[in-house]
Order: C-alpha cells, then structure tokens, then sequence
C-alpha cells in the first residue's frame, strides 16, 4: 500500500501479493507493472494510505477495482467461462510482447508469441539500484554493462531468433533520483513527465547511453536478435544525432540490427514523414503517453484519470495516420502502450488500419491473438 510506485519499487513488487495506491490510471506504473508480475492491483483510491494500516487483513479484487476489510469468500464474484484459444493460431499481423522482468523470460517465450515488442530498460536499471553516472566516477561502468547485458542476454536468449525491441532507459529525473547516488546528478524538475529524458538526454549527455550500447554489443556478439528503439523523440533532428551516437557506437542497421522510435509525443505524428526520412526501420506507437499529450490528460493523476480515453477521436484519428504513413514508407509499424491490451474494439482498428505488429502484456497474449485473427477475416 503507498502513494504510487515507480520502477525503483520493483523489487519489493515482486514480493507482495497484492497493490493498492492512493494515486495513478490504468496506465500508471503500479498498473502496468502489476499485469506483467499477475498480481492483483488497485491504483487511484486516494485514501488507501490513510485508511489502511499496517497489519490490517484485507482482500484486493484487481478486476473489479475493489478492495475489502478482510477475508471475502471467492464466492463472492462469478467468474465468466474463459475461453482458451489454441495455442496454434497464426495470424498476419504479429503478436509481440511487453516485458521488464529476466526471470518471466523462459515461461512467456514458451508462448504462441513472435517476440518481445517493448523491453523496458528501466527495470534492469533500477535492480542494478545505482545511478550510472555515480558508477561512471566509480569507474565502475564494467559492472552496469555487465549487470544490463546479462538481463538482456536472458531474454535474447530465450526468445531467439525471435526479435527482442529493447527501448533505451526512459527513465525520469524523479525515477533516476531514487537511485543511489542520484540526487547527485539529478535536477529536481517541475515536471519530470516532459522533462530531461529520452533523445534529448542521449545528445545532450550520452555517457549513459553509451553504456547501454556497450550492453548491446556485448550481447549481439551470441544473440542477433536484439534490436533498439529510442523513446520520447521530440523533433526530427534529436533523432539524426542520436543515430550518429548509436553508429559511433559501432552499431549499425542491418538485417539483423532494427533502429526503431516510439511515436508517443504529437510532434512524431505531426512530423512523422520527418523522422521517417531520418531514417529508421521501424515505429512503435507508447499510446499511454501519446493519449495523455494529445488530450493534455495527466495519466498519474486519478482526479482527472476518468476522461484519460485511448479511445477518444483524436486519439484514435492519431493512430490511423501513424500507421498509414509507415504503410506509404514502407516502415514496419507497432504499438507498445495499453490500449490494445484493453480494448479489443481498438485492435480491430489496428488490424483494418494495417499494423504490422501489436505488443501486448503477457496476460492478454492468447486473447489478443485471437482478436486479430477475427478481425483479419474482415480486412
């Protein structure tokens, strides 16, 4: 029980059997998180710090959003008959996966899944618990690179030759404060959400950065199928000069080496043509952050957390032009964020629009792969 988490909580995470915050959405990092670990969660109650306390027996139904004082009887909701689809479906438009955790590598490959759409950097990052740069005066930055390529390393390896879309750390100067040694390195922002992270903070510092493209070559040297993908892009020209570090890197496109960008801030849907002549192999779609710019809807913040809509028109007439304007360029084009993993009405528009791909949390896998095996029979 706590205010909200983020990604330094993991650990402690992993441990619990249920969560519950005062603050977040459905899109929040409790939320997230707590699908990929399969524990129940409840996020935006706004009191549970007050009226709950240390000790106290409670019940948490992660489905309906409810939480109980005590034991409550599994009796006391019906649960529809789950239907199970064959393991064995196959579907044009593939079905990729959203991952942080090493150790649910092995079970979620095992999956009728086509690789791992988004693997979130953040995570490995936070249990590794100190800040890279206080590593770097450490002359320590062997042992971030180890530490990083050996998660990576477990899931190239398990889902080889499948494709493992490993997104560059994005985290926040708040998120990267926690981290030992941070507060030494971070700003406090006002607004971290639209502050000093992704592209810009690769151009403008790359000493990080560097490392984690240390990481990936040092894994790529067993396992081809790691690829990179650069968050919060905000122009055109961020983009160009993040791809010279990557190639200084020694890192280059290939067939087996995919250079991809999140679209998630409107200037990438607005200038999308741009980014795509900058060129770049493919495009994932962060809808959670995309949605809460483009309707100016903080999607941490539960008073407003009820009009946070991915479904909402603008949001949706966003999606189509993305997904056409890769089709004219011939760019492979993904979604990473929650919306297909919630509403299977905005996976049979994904489908009709043309996707190439869809990233969805490990719960929902079998379910959405049937959803687009229906919606491509009418397409």
């Amino acid at each position: 029980v706590t205010g909200m988490t983020t990604p330094d909580f993991v650990p402690a995470m992993k441990k619990v059997v249920a969560i519950v915050t005062d603050k977040g959405g459905q899109t929040s990092h409790a939320a997230i998180v707590s699908r990929e670990l399969g524990i129940p969660c409840v996020v935006g109650t706004e009191k549970a710090t007050k009226d709950l306390k240390n000790g106290q027996f409670i019940t948490v139904n992660g489905a309906r959003g409810e939480v109980y004082k005590g034991a409550v009887s599994s009796g006391k909701w019906v649960v529809g008959e789950t239907h199970i689809p064959s393991p064995q479906l196959k579907t044009a438009t593939k079905i990729y996966v959203n991952l942080a955790e090493p150790e649910l590598a092995a079970e979620v490959a095992a999956k009728n899944i086509d690789g791992v759409g988004l693997l979130r950097a953040e995570f490995m990052i936070a249990q590794i618990g100190v800040h890279p740069k206080k590593l770097i005066k450490e002359r320590k930055q062997k042992l971030f690179i180890s530490k990083l390529s050996q998660g990576m390393n477990t899931f190239c390896e398990h889902f080889y030759p499948r494709p493992v879309v490993y997104r560059a750390t994005d985290f926040k100067t708040n998120e990267y404060r926690n981290l030992t040694g941070g507060k030494a390195f971070e700003p406090e922002e006002p607004n971290p959400m639209m502050g000093f992270r992704g592209a810009y903070r690769y151009i403008s510092d790359p000493s990080v950065f560097e490392l984690e493209l240390e990481a990936i070559k040092k894994v790529r040297k067993e396992f081809d199928n790691l690829w990179l993908m650069i968050p919060y892009v905000h122009l055109p020209w961020e983009l160009s000069e993040v791809k010279k570090v990557v190639a200084s890197a020694g890192l280059l496109r290939s067939s087996s080496f995919k250079f991809w960008m999140m679209v998630e801030v409107p200037s990438n849907v607005i200038l999308l043509e741009d980014f795509l002549k900058v060129g770049i192999d493919g495009v994932s779609i962060g809808s959670n952050d995309l949605t809460m710019l483009i309707l100016g809807i903080d999607r941490d913040n539960s008073e407003v957390a009820k009009i946070f809509n991915e479904k909402d028109p603008a949001v949706l007439w966003a999606l189509e032009k993305i997904i056409k304007t890769c089709h004219k360029y011939k760019v492979t084009c993904s979604i990473c964020g929650q919306a297909p993993s919630t509403y299977p009405e905005i996976v049979e528009k994904l489908v009709s629009w043309g996707i190439t791909s869809i990233s969805v949390n490990p719960d929902v896998i079998d379910q959405v792969r049937e959803e687009v095996f229906q919606a491509e029979k009418n397409v």
